[in-house]
């Protein structure tokens, strides 16, 4: 069990410039990351996505995974892509047949992605760990997110959230589905290191519309709670955070439980379908499973709502805890 400190909130304002691609720093892993996801609305399916970028190491990273609870999913993972020249957002490898282009369209209020890449139907999540490559897929993605809350800018960190609608397309192989559901999306810059130490993130919509957001550090020694529930009229930074889970087979947790102040909400949450990806500090051999997951909340008053949630688990921060 995690119990994460959470300091003082401040105003949590969004500059709209900060939209764009920042100047990094010299750091190797500095890195600026836009994160986005959705959840079809009758939880159907779902998916994640990611541009990452690291201009000091010359890598974009792209991830997409589409998942469907009960069935195989499909997984593009690129480490390798170009990083957009000056403060562009389109990163393409035309060798690979890959092009990732962020859509910034309305500053805070729209924002989208439209790729092509190649990926892989997996029969199950964990081969993503392993060497399994699973069934060459083409994926195609046409989707934008538009705001439906108040954007949100954590305390102690360059990075901000989004609570969405999300509506667009998606074609796996040339097999198109139309997305209407809801979700969340974010952008940090700064230094990212993956391998340091875990997390767990989570963001949901409950059924009357109440949108929870939460991160919970699980640095060594100074574990940090962030967070917010939104209403329809509302926003309030949380105050007290408790994240507790199962592992499961593979690391990936089974069920959890997560405690929020202000307002004493309680939820029981349940991973329904996993999106994970192992990721690899190719510089320093350092690995980190990082399992994600479209999940089922249920809150103690019997509202319901679903979401996305992911752990970052450094293989390394796990052997110094439990020996290898």
């Amino acid at each position: 069990m995690t119990s994460a400190h959470v300091l003082n909130p401040s105003e949590h304002i969004v500059d709209p410039d900060d939209e764009q691609r920042h100047q990094p720093d010299a750091e190797s892993l500095w890195n600026e990351s836009y994160y986005a996801d959705f959840v079809q609305e009758d939880g159907s399916f779902g998916g994640w996505l990611r541009l990452g970028l690291y201009p000091n190491r010359h890598v974009a990273w792209w991830t997409a995974w589409i998942v469907q609870p009960g069935q195989p999913g499909v997984c593009a993972v690129e480490y390798h892509l170009p990083v957009p020249p000056g403060t562009g957002l389109v990163s393409e490898d035309p060798a690979a047949g890959s092009r990732v282009e962020l859509v910034l369209g309305s500053p805070l209020k729209e924002f989208g992605i439209r790729a092509t890449s190649m990926g892989r139907a997996l029969d199950a999540p964990e081969h993503a760990y392993g060497t399994d490559m699973g069934t060459p897929v083409h994926l195609e993605v046409d989707l934008t997110w538009t705001t439906d809350g108040t954007p949100y800018h954590y305390d102690l960190t360059t990075r901000y959230e989004i609570p969405c609608t999300v509506a667009g397309r998606i074609a796996v192989d040339g097999q198109e589905r139309t997305v209407r559901g809801q979700g969340q999306r974010d952008h940090s810059w700064g230094v990212r290191d993956w391998w340091a130490f875990g997390w767990c993130w989570s963001s949901a919509r409950l059924e009357d519309g109440t949108r929870i957001h939460l991160a919970d550090i699980r640095s060594p020694g100074f574990p940090i709670g962030f967070g917010y529930v939104q209403h329809s009229d509302t926003v309030e930074p949380v105050t007290e955070l408790t994240v507790s889970e199962e592992a499961g087979p593979h690391g990936f947790p089974t069920t959890g439980h997560i405690a929020i102040q202000p307002g004493s909400f309680e939820f029981t949450l349940t991973p329904v379908a996993f999106g994970p990806v192992l990721l690899v500090d190719e510089d320093e051999g350092r690995t980190s499973r990082f399992p994600r997951a479209m999940v089922r909340y249920e809150a103690e008053d019997g509202r319901v709502g679903m979401g996305w949630i992911e752990w970052n688990q450094p293989q390394q921060a796990l052997e110094e805890r439990t020996g290898p």
